[in-house]
């Protein structure tokens, strides 16, 4: 019984850490509020600051729906993409 709480345990550890050890998103920082869009206005593009994974430190422009504020910390799932532009 002992040997199989040990695997459980063991497996456990590897599912918390995907990627580069953050599962629940990518810590990021709102830097800057560029503007609001949609139909309504419930959309808020901002430029956010990676602090934590592989794009450390890199500025991305992301699309929020809620509400945000500067300063505010967004965990991001992925950092890759970008969010065009608003027209």
């Amino acid at each position: 019984m002992e040997k199989r709480a040990k695997a459980v345990e063991v497996k456990n550890q590897k599912n918390e850490k995907t990627g580069d050890g953050y599962s629940g998103g990518f810590p990021s920082e709102v830097i800057e509020i560029v503007g609001r869009h949609g139909v309504a206005g419930e959309v808020t593009q901002v430029k956010c600051k990676v602090l934590a994974g592989f794009d450390k430190d890199k500025i991305i422009r992301r699309n929020v729906r809620g509400p945000v504020a500067v300063n505010d910390i967004l965990m991001l799932k992925e950092t890759e993409m970008e969010a065009l532009p608003i027209r």
